[in-house]
């Protein structure tokens, strides 16, 4: 859930999260924003112990931090006690979407009557500045124009189609279903994010909570898988799975291929205390199923799905998050052009119901363990892990 309060010990916030932050310092951050989120009732912008003692103390982190937007404002109900409290905790930049104004003479009256030092104002002034000169701001304030035509230039995109290769991760394959024949009759293709791009870039995509549609050039994933096959395969495509392959019933595709997951969101407005697949999905791997002698599953998320009632039941299950505009790079890796590499940043629940107690204190095995732990992620060659015979949750 957005903007959270997480329950937890200092110990326990040290181990799961302090080493990414480590990592960053360490190799040169020069911004950090401070979360909507709080820890044990009280908002991070206002936490002096973790951004100045932990953050920029302990770890040695010598750039500036940035408020979200507006997230000074949540730290007190009383504006005043807000600016002042998180300045003092070590928001060095306010990000104000409104009323700038009221900001500026709100943290002059706290350093006038002495709320807020000026050592606290230098030291944020001279973070903000040293940031900038290593950028080379004040040589080169704006943007070269020249520059303008790369984007989306032939380069970015190899780039962008590499991150996309790199990126998916074999949950399942059974029977080495994957890497799929080029030279196959037959495959299906369904799905709606198959052939939807702002379905495949989601949210934060051209507007705040993305949309679906042609929103940017690019090339989708059914595109990607049309461009790979060869000349004397068939690819047919139906977004909810109604194929009809010939006047007899019984005839099977060698593949198919359903591409299902979330629709476009970014930040609060997605959340859902139930991550299951939706029933428009649900069904067109069904149907897909019954048609194809083997299935492909490719989910398309920003986090991990409820997929474990539909795991036994399928041949292969990918793990292909947003690839946004460079749909080939899912083919590539599906036809086997470029091996699976990508393993888990995150822990995938087995149920829904996970999500409540948190997924790091579960068995590492059996019906209540995680369907996949941080870290997993299988190759061509792998045999896929056990499924216990679990019942629906």
């Amino acid at each position: 859930l957005d903007q959270g309060d997480t329950r937890a010990d200092e110990s326990a916030l040290r181990a799961l999260f302090l080493p990414p932050y480590k990592a960053a310092v360490s190799a040169g951050a020069h911004i950090i924003m401070v979360s909507y989120s709080s820890l044990n009732g009280t908002k991070m912008h206002g936490q002096r112990y973790f951004l100045t003692d932990v953050l920029k103390n302990e770890l040695g982190f010598k750039g500036f931090l940035i408020s979200d937007w507006g997230g000074i404002d949540q730290v007190s109900p009383d504006y005043y006690s807000a600016v002042v409290t998180s300045i003092n905790a070590g928001v060095d930049m306010n990000m104000v979407p409104q009323r700038y104004a009221r900001f500026i003479d709100t943290l002059r009256l706290a350093v006038g009557k002495g709320e807020v030092t000026m050592p606290r104002i230098d030291d944020a002034v001279r973070r903000i500045l040293t940031v900038k000169f290593k950028m080379g701001l004040f040589e080169h304030p704006f943007p070269d124009p020249a520059t303008l035509e790369l984007i989306g230039s032939k380069a970015h995109r190899a780039l962008a189609r590499e991150a996309v290769q790199r990126s998916l991760v074999l949950l399942k394959n059974e029977g080495k279903t994957l890497p799929l024949s080029k030279d196959a009759p037959l495959i299906l293709v369904a799905g709606r994010g198959a052939d939807d791009i702002g379905i495949m870039c989601g949210g934060w995509t051209i507007t705040w909570q993305g949309k679906e549609g042609s929103i940017e050039p690019g090339t989708t994933i059914l595109g990607g898988i049309r461009q790979m096959v060869s000349s004397g395969t068939r690819v047919m495509y139906d977004p909810e799975g109604n194929f009809l392959i010939s006047s007899d019933k019984s005839t099977k595709a060698d593949f198919g291929i359903a591409v299902v997951g979330e629709k476009p969101y970014a930040e609060g407005v997605g959340d859902e205390w139930e991550l299951s697949l939706s029933q428009v999905d649900s069904l067109a791997i069904q149907r897909v199923r019954a048609r194809s002698k083997k299935t492909v599953v490719v989910v398309l998320s920003g986090r991990p799905l409820v997929v474990t009632n539909h795991l036994r039941s399928i041949d292969a299950l990918v793990a292909a998050w947003l690839p946004g505009t460079e749909g080939e790079g899912v083919a590539d890796v599906l036809f086997g052009d470029v091996a699976f590499t990508g393993r888990l940043p995150y822990t995938w629940p087995r149920w829904s119901s996970q999500l409540t107690n948190g997924l790091n204190n579960l068995p590492t095995d059996g019906c209540e363990a995680p369907l996949f732990h941080f870290g997993f992620g299988l190759n061509a060659d792998s045999p896929s892990p056990h499924i216990p015979d679990c019942n629906e949750k």
